[in-house]
């Protein structure tokens, strides 16, 4: 048997039609994948904002001066090395280069790190992206 749910959701006609153009435009097959995708997005920005362990991205655009900027940049990696799964690095052109680092552990500390980062001369964008919440360790 499944452990699928039914359920009735009221709306005002025009709302619906927004929705429903937005998740044709996105690709949905239907509206119950968007619901699903909706719920999912909202519990995981719900354990961020609870401070749960969580995996995410961030992704920052910096210039050359960030990384030479007396090596904080690389200090705020070391210190954080317990959070960094991975990370990558691509030029974007002749003065930016963009990072995207896969980071997992509790909210704050992704925050905190973020922070850091975004603060740093030469840093242009830095975003944190929370991609799902993570059990916590047994």
């Amino acid at each position: 048997m499944s452990d699928l749910v039914r359920f009735g959701v009221a709306m005002d006609r025009s709302l619906l039609g927004d929705f429903d153009r937005r998740i044709a435009g996105r690709g949905y097959e239907n509206r119950s994948e968007a619901l699903r995708d909706l719920i999912r997005a909202d519990l995981t920005r719900a354990a961020f904002e609870g401070g749960a362990r969580v995996a995410a991205t961030l992704t920052l655009v910096s210039t050359p001066s960030a990384r030479e900027n007396g090596g904080r940049l690389a200090e705020i990696e070391r210190e954080n090395a317990s959070l960094i799964v991975a990370s990558l690095v691509v030029p974007l052109d002749r003065e930016r280069t963009m990072q995207v680092t896969a980071l997992r552990g509790r909210a704050s500390d992704l925050a905190a790190m973020a922070g850091q980062i975004g603060g740093l001369k030469g840093v242009l964008s830095c975003e944190l992206s929370v991609a799902a919440p993570l059990p916590e360790p047994a």
